[in-house]
């Protein structure tokens, strides 16, 4: 079976970049999204449209990504559903979520929530930038050819 790229679509930011990569590769894209979507005529690339529920597009994704797709969210409780099911995963601005540092990363993120949520931080998002940018693009390459070898 060959590798697929998941992309959690509401917010990703990199939605153009995905698709060049995945072209290049010549592995199908999936959209995944609770709200519209732009179709396509590239018949490598889907769009999945799920309820507005909380969490239904990552449901959908944790509950398709196989061993060794891509997935591409920022959404760490995502994140660390596919790592567990064998998927490569990696945020918009290229950071890898890995088998190595999955639970740092979940801990950090719960630790920012507490702090958000009694006041000790105001929890705004640093900018995305083209630096972000360029090193998605190195990793996401990086990872289609890990996945179409299968090596993990």
């Amino acid at each position: 079976m060959t590798a697929e790229i998941f992309v959690d679509a509401d917010a990703c930011p990199v939605k153009p970049e995905i698709l060049k990569v995945a072209e290049r590769h010549g592995l199908r894209v999936t959209l995944v999204a609770n709200s519209g979507l732009r179709p396509s005529r590239d018949p490598m690339v889907r769009n999945i449209i799920v309820s507005a529920g909380f969490d239904a597009a990552d449901d959908w994704i944790a509950e398709n990504a196989d061993k060794d797709d891509i997935v591409v969210t920022a959404d760490v409780p995502l994140a660390t559903r596919c790592v567990a099911r064998g998927a490569h995963v990696t945020g918009p601005t290229g950071r890898v979520f890995d088998s190595t540092n999955i639970g740092m990363a979940s801990a950090m993120r719960d630790l920012g929530q507490h702090l958000r949520e009694t006041g000790e931080s105001k929890g705004y998002n640093a900018a995305f930038t083209q630096r972000d940018r360029s090193a998605f693009l190195e990793t996401l390459d990086r990872l289609c050819r890990r996945a179409k070898t299968g090596s993990g």
